[in-house]
Order: structure tokens, then C-alpha cells, then sequence
């Protein structure tokens, strides 16, 4: 085996008491594609943004050709030949392909820019990589496939020796992955060493040659991908055990209500394909799937945050659209975001506020509530949910990550929704405030509710599902129902080498 060109050894990381990298180690050979995978919050990031500057590792060493190398930034690891292009471009869009090629290093003429000469330089370039277009013309005027070969083009031009891509393939249609996979190859055949970091299984297999996995800040393994089946690879990300199922599932003794919700031939271009769901009242549909297998799409879209290219909506027998989220609260849909930090709570507001805000919304800001009404709401859901706080008039960003999601629960509980949508309701709490959450779906079924759930964590799923939906490549592989509803079954289906709808 070739020297490595990149090494990183246990490399360390964190942010306060907040450990992201432990004991981390990765090699990259010359000439091979290197898979870099793990769903949130495994440490992919970090770990590249460790290796390119952008973030200091507390302890560790990087290697580059054998040598120590401490990157101080971005421009400075490329400097030293490792260079990185993102899944969202990150060029100019206002100025000329050329520009964006040689933009800090253009060649110059008696002190100017000589724009002849490097319109040359970018055609001849380009050429490299098999792309005919206009370099004079404005970035923005392209695709984002070949705004993501120009983007590997200036990377490779200024780096040279190690190239990182961060899901490129997420905005690709299949031609233009063919294409980008054609360009790789060629890299490869240069020796140059590329890490490929993405959540579809079937490229992991056609492009890569060895595979590094990461699970909760920790390496779980690095394997030559001809070793690695599919379900032993989607093991180690999801980090589950096979061993044994559920002996009793909550979901199993269910009986589903009447139909409440129905989507039909729902879709949105680059981000669904086309399904459709029925939702029934006193049911919990569980979904289940890899990072960026198109979950939180498919919520998004329930909830009217994003419109469908196409599909029809029928809520208790009558149809109904949805332009945007007021709507769906109005016809009784309700939705935990996975990032509640960001989309969920407000911050600065009170723990009052914030589960007051959704009901105000919904009732109108002409028509306040009282003090008096709003009191007397959040002090209840406080006790009903047992939220830990000072008090409803302490800041919520004061509260712990599990007490911060109660919050959002009970913002939504406020306008007594019929449909309630959780995306990884329980991700990032401790064990007291997960079993809480739980059992609080639990009784939200009981009660007739319809109940859309997205969780990682194929033990939940399994336990208090009565449906639950498998994704794959943002479409619907397959759905299980009762005692179909395992750990093994639902990991062979998100480990199938089958065709799913294209999108």
C-alpha cells in the first residue's frame, strides 16, 4: 500500500464541554476516492474543517507527505495543496467564470489585470476537465453542475494534492453525476487523493475505494469498500445491533382511527419524489432513512414550508392546499423542526412567549390573548410537561436542550393540533427527557391524535410505529406494518440495492 498522502491522528476536538472529536484518525492514499460518511452530528464536518484550517484540533497530528502541518486557515492549507469544494458553491456568482477561476492570483500586465490572458488560461483549463463554455460570461448564467466544475477546477488548480468535495452530488441529476464521477476518475488517475463525503449509498459504492465511518465524534472504522456490504456499512452509521427486536411494540396493539390527512402524487422537484400518504387519526407513521435520504423534505412539505410541483391534499374529506405554513396550522397540522435551536425556539423570547406564539399566530395579532390567559397556558404546560424552569418569564435559551424541545412540544400542544409532525423529536437530550418525550407521543396517539414522526434511532421507531416508512434517495423504498416492523427490516430496506422512484 502507497504512503499516505493525508494523515490525521487521534485528533481531538471540542467546543466547551462539548467533545465533537475523540481520538479521530483518518489516511488518504494517492490515487483513491475516500468516502468520509456518518448522519448528524458523527463529526464530519469538524473533522474537515480541522484538516483545511478553518478550526484549530486540540490535540492530535495531521501529516501531509509525511510531514507536520498545522493549517492556520483556509487559504493556507491550500496553499499547501489541500483544497475543498462544498455542496453549496462557494464562488461569486456576479462575476465571469474567469474571474472566479483566478480571483486573488490573476495575471497581470504593466500592474493591471490582463483579462486576455486569463480568459486563455480559463478556457485552456477547462479544457482539462472537458468544458466548453463562454468563460467571459457570469458564473450565475450556468447550471450548478458546472458551477461545481468550475468550483473543482480552481480547487484543484490552486491545491493540487488533496481534494475534499462536501456533498456535491446533492443538487445533481444523474447525467451530470456521470459526469462529475468521469472528472474524479481522471483525478484519481493524476494521484490526486479525494475524500467524498455524501449520504447516498449507491455512489459511496460505484465511486469510492475505501470508506471511513464516523459515529458520535469517534471513528467507528475505515474498510476498502470491496469488504463493506451495504447492511454492514448502514450498521456502523446508525450504530444499531441486530441481535434482537423489540419483544413488545407499543405501536403493534394499535388500532388506526378514520382517515384524517391524504396526499396524493406529492412532489417537489430535486427534493421528493412523487408519493402518497395517508395519515389516520390515533396512528404514529414512524420514517425511517439515512441523512439526506429526504425526510425532513417530505416534512417540510407537509407542512407547507416548501410547495409541491404537484399533488392534491384532502383533510377530513374536503380538499385543501397549502401555500404556506398558516395554512397548515389553520386545518390543524402542527410541526417540531429537527433543529430546534435554529428553526424551533426563540431565543431571547420567555419560555411564555414562545409557547404562546403559535396559538397568537393562529388567533391573530388584532385579537391578542391576556396576560391573564397566557399565564394560565404556559404555567399548565409547564406542569403537564414537567419543563424545568425558573419560572414561564426565564429566557429560553437558558433552559437545557431537552426542556427547549418540551417548550416547542407545548407550543404546538397550545393550538390542539390534529396532526403533529416531529422531526428527531428526541436528538440531543438526556436519557430523563428522551423517556419523557416517548412516553408523550404515546399518549398523544392515545388521545386521537395522528402522529408524523422522523427519528434516527431505530429503536424508538420500531417500539411506537404503527406504520413506518422507509426512505431512500428523498422517495418512499417500502413501508412495514405491524409485525414486519423491525431493526433488521428496516436496515435491509434502507441498504437495498433496488430502483426507487427517480425524482
Amino acid at each position: 500500500m502507497a504512503e499516505p498522502l493525508l494523515s490525521a491522528a487521534h485528533i481531538d476536538k471540542s467546543f466547551l464541554d462539548n467533545k465533537v472529536l475523540d481520538d479521530v484518525s483518518m489516511d488518504l492514499l494517492p490515487g483513491e476516492v475516500h468516502a468520509l460518511l456518518g448522519e448528524n452530528g458523527a463529526g464530519k464536518s469538524t473533522l474537515i474543517k480541522i484538516l483545511t484550517g478553518a478550526y484549530t484540533h486540540d490535540s492530535g497530528t495531521i501529516l501531509l507527505e509525511g510531514r507536520p502541518v498545522h493549517p492556520r486557515d483556509t487559504k493556507h492549507a491550500q496553499e499547501m495543496g489541500v483544497g475543498t469544494v462544498y455542496q453549496e458553491v462557494n464562488l461569486l456568482p456576479n462575476m465571469t467564470v474567469a474571474e472566479n477561476l483566478y480571483i486573488g492570483r490573476q495575471p497581470r500586465r504593466f500592474g493591471l489585470v490582463d483579462s486576455r490572458k486569463m480568459e486563455r488560461d480559463a478556457h485552456q483549463l477547462l479544457a482539462r476537465y472537458q468544458l466548453d463554455i463562454d468563460v467571459g460570461a457570469q458564473l450565475d448564467t450556468y447550471s450548478v453542475a458546472v458551477q461545481q466544475i468550475i468550483a473543482i477546477a480552481r480547487a484543484v488548480d490552486i491545491s493540487g494534492k488533496v481534494l475534499i468535495l462536501d456533498e456535491p452530488t446533492a443538487s445533481l441529476d444523474q447525467h451530470e453525476v456521470d459526469v462529475l464521477f468521469a472528472i474524479l476518475g481522471r483525478l484519481k488517475a493524476d494521484g490526486m487523493a479525494i475524500v467524498f463525503i455524501t449520504h447516498f449509498l449507491d455512489q459511496v459504492y460505484e465511486i469510492a475505494d475505501r470508506v471511513t465511518v464516523l459515529r458520535n465524534g469517534k471513528r467507528v472504522g475505515s474498510h476498502p469498500i470491496q469488504d463493506l456490504d451495504r447492511m454492514e456499512l448502514v450498521k456502523m452509521m446508525l450504530g444499531q445491533a441486530l441481535e434482537h427486536d423489540e419483544a413488545m411494540r407499543i405501536g403493534k396493539a394499535r388500532q388506526a382511527g378514520e382517515l384524517y390527512a391524504s396526499f396524493r402524487n406529492y412532489a417537489l422537484s430535486g427534493k421528493a419524489a412523487p408519493f402518497d400518504l395517508d395519515l389516520h387519526k390515533g396512528e404514529i407513521v414512524g420514517v425511517a432513512g439515512l441523512l439526506g435520504s429526504g425526510r425532513t423534505e417530505m416534512a417540510r412539505l407537509l407542512f407547507g414550508i416548501d410547495r409541491p410541483d404537484s399533488g392534491e391534499l384532502t383533510v377530513a374529506g374536503q380538499k385543501a392546499r397549502l401555500r404556506e405554513p398558516r395554512d397548515a396550522v389553520a386545518l390543524g397540522f402542527a410541526f417540531a423542526p429537527e433543529d430546534r435551536k435554529i428553526d424551533g425556539i426563540l431565543g431571547d423570547l420567555t419560555v411564555r412567549e414562545n409557547i404562546m406564539i403559535a396559538l397568537q399566530a393562529r388567533q391573530g395579532w388584532t385579537r391578542p390573548l391576556s396576560q391573564k390567559a397566557q399565564v394560565e397556558m404556559a404555567d399548565h404546560f409547564v406542569k403537564a410537561l414537567d419543563i424545568r424552569t425558573t419560572g414561564i418569564e426565564q429566557p429560553v435559551k437558558f433552559l437545557s436542550g431537552g426542556n427547549q424541545q418540551k417548550v416547542v412540544l407545548a407550543r404546538w400542544l397550545a393550538t390542539n393540533p390534529r396532526l403533529l409532525i416531529l422531526d428527531e423529536p428526541t436528538r440531543g437530550i438526556d436519557v430523563g427527557a428522551h423517556a419523557e418525550i416517548i412516553r408523550m407521543i404515546n399518549a398523544l396517539c392515545d388521545q386521537g391524535m395522528s402522529l408524523f414522526v422522523i427519528s434516527s434511532e431505530l429503536d424508538e421507531i420500531v417500539a411506537y410505529s404503527s406504520r413506518v416508512l422507509v426512505l431512500r434517495d428523498r422517495a418512499i423504498s417500502g413501508e412495514l406494518r405491524g409485525a414486519e416492523i423491525t431493526q433488521g427490516a428496516i436496515m435491509e430496506m434502507i441498504a437495498a440495492q433496488h430502483e426507487v422512484q427517480p425524482l
